[in-house]
């Protein structure tokens, strides 16, 4: 997300296993749903489960809120990421093209939004 706006849920589906970092960083050896193959209502719940987050957390400019829904289907927060990657095979880059964004105006999004500081 960026500010106050949400970009699609991102669903990350190893080959196999776990989603470690062979997985994270072997080309291929994961799939990534953008938007998530979820029930819309879960979609909705974790994009205000992530804006709640950011904004307890006073969060500015970009972030990343990862989830992990366990089996009963409740959402567990993994952690709230305010220097997420930003390549153009990262996962925000991804949910911001799902939402209509070129990697260039995601770029200049957060740019925009980052604070500018006087007098230091």
């Amino acid at each position: 997300m960026i500010e106050n706006r949400a970009f699609p849920v991102v669903e990350i589906i190893p080959e196999a296993g776990w989603y470690d970092y062979e997985h994270k960083y072997t080309a291929g050896a994961s799939r990534y749903e953008v938007p998530a193959s979820i029930p819309p209502e879960m979609s909705e719940r974790l994009l205000a489960l992530s804006i709640k987050a950011c904004r307890a957390l006073r969060c500015r400019g970009v972030a990343r809120v990862d989830f992990r829904l366990g089996e009963d289907g409740v959402p567990q927060c993994l952690e709230v990421n305010t220097v997420p990657g930003l390549t153009e095979l990262s996962l925000v880059p991804k949910a911001a093209g799902a939402a209509g964004m070129t990697y260039a105006d995601l770029i200049r999004a957060v740019v925009d939004a980052a604070p500018v500081r006087v007098g230091r």
